[in-house]
């Protein structure tokens, strides 16, 4: 298989940006096989077109978000009469740092178009120094060193700013 023919969609129907996934730029940058290395798994259990692609890496494999949102035939969550559902909140309030925010990035898709969305999101998952993409969790960037505003930081910020 080649790399360059897969489909990479950024876009998702749960208000995540795949364009800051770990095993999405993997894929992409040719790095597929040393993540799997170092996170102990099978490489083809990680090839990730994005959850609007024809192929999904394990995590995402069966997400009910998803499958939802196909039955339905909409393009995200936030298109639903049912925004936000409490399977979205739990998504929303887990335990993992980058699901924090999806449903304030839903909001914002409902507000402006995905396409103005995705160009938002593309340059928030950029060093603000040298411009190189980063990805949800990395600290400093891998391009100049400089520290990164990253999905964790993100999460401690909403945490604050968001009343209870």
């Amino acid at each position: 298989r080649k790399e360059s023919n897969f489909m990479y969609q950024y876009d998702t129907y749960c208000g995540l940006y795949c364009g800051a996934c770990t095993i999405k730029k993997a894929n992409e940058d040719g790095t597929l096989n040393e993540l799997a290395r170092e996170w102990e798994e099978d490489p083809n259990s990680l090839v990730c077109e994005g959850c609007k692609g024809k192929v999904t890496c394990h995590y995402c494999i069966g997400c009910p978000i998803q499958l939802c949102n196909r039955e339905k035939g909409l393009e995200h969550c936030g298109q639903c009469p049912d925004f936000p559902c409490e399977r979205l909140r739990a998504f929303d309030a887990d335990k993992y740092a980058h699901h924090t925010g999806v449903i304030r990035n839903l909001v914002a898709k409902r507000e402006i178009s995905t396409e103005e969305w995705l160009e938002g999101q593309a340059k928030r998952w950029r060093c603000e120094k040298c411009g190189a993409r980063f990805t949800w969790y990395d600290e400093f960037c891998l391009n100049c060193g400089a520290p990164l505003y990253n999905s964790v930081k993100e999460e401690e910020y909403i945490k604050i700013a968001r009343p209870k």
